[in-house]
């Protein structure tokens, strides 16, 4: 018989971990109404990015044989699933230094599905900026060219790559001492690495060193695979550029088979500490 408190990890079970994950994903969304500002990052900000390329950068960027409207959309797709990265790292930094988890640590759940429920809930966040990016690119007349094929094979690569960039900032978002210090150090970081990713300007035209960094720049292969399906536009220049759905498959295993050993490490830790 257990008297007392019980601790999450004397709840367990695979139905009880989905249970909790599926109300602690609720919990991360529901907070959205109460701080809307926590949006930005999938929201506004791809749409900043889209109006500034477009209208006021557009007229000097010329791309052969494809229009720079829809070389441009499918780029800030890339874009707004590598920024995962900073908005998964700031929510998770949240709970980790507001006493979020403390609170979870005395709760009768699963211990797992604490972490678990970060994750989903900001998969669902991304989703949300990704589908809110999609929609404002075919008001601007975007016109993607997607066979049914195709479209099953994007949405599976873009779920692929959602999870990868999330564990990422998950992991990123305990290592942290404050979600400012996240939001500074991963703009340092994913900014450039999206810029250089042919994101806005073909690779192929960039000089030697910035070239050779973004030949093999995961987000590169992210941004080729969603052009080459939506757009049949082929980017070359490296064994990744060839194939860009395959490499943005292995980067997304590499980084979760990094990530998320390491995350739960880090989680179990902050938990018995």
């Amino acid at each position: 018989m257990t008297t007392g408190t019980a601790t999450p990890s004397a709840h367990g079970g695979p139905v009880r971990f989905l249970r909790d994950t599926g109300l602690l994903t609720g919990r991360s969304l529901r907070a959205i109404p109460r701080v809307p500002e926590r949006l930005l990052d999938v929201t506004i900000q791809p749409i900043v990015f889209i109006l500034l390329f477009l209208y006021v950068f557009g007229s000097a960027i010329h791309v052969h044989g494809i229009s720079y409207k829809n070389f441009l959309f499918p780029g800030i797709i890339g874009q707004s699933l590598a920024f995962g990265v900073i908005g998964a790292g700031v929510a998770t930094s949240n709970d980790m230094t507001e006493g979020v988890i403390d609170r979870f640590r005395s709760m009768p759940i699963n211990r797992l599905s604490i972490i678990s429920g970060q994750v989903m809930g900001q998969f669902c966040e991304q989703v949300l900026g990704v589908t809110i990016t999609v929609v404002f690119g075919l008001a601007l007349g975007w016109s993607p060219h997607l066979t049914f094929a195709h479209g099953v094979e994007l949405l599976g690569l873009m779920a692929l790559g959602m999870l990868a960039f999330t564990w990422c900032g998950v992991l990123f978002g305990m290592l942290v001492r404050s979600p400012d210090a996240m939001q500074g150090a991963g703009f340092i970081v994913i900014l450039p690495l999206t810029f250089m990713a042919g994101t806005f300007v073909p690779i192929a035209g960039m000089d030697a060193i910035p070239r050779a960094i973004a030949e093999w720049d995961p987000i590169s292969a992210l941004v080729a695979s969603v052009r080459g399906l939506t757009q049949g536009v082929h980017t070359g220049g490296s064994w990744q550029l060839d194939h860009p759905e395959v490499a943005m498959v292995l980067w997304s295993v590499l980084i979760m088979a990094i990530c998320v050993p390491l995350a739960l490490r880090r989680f179990n830790r902050t938990l018995a500490a």
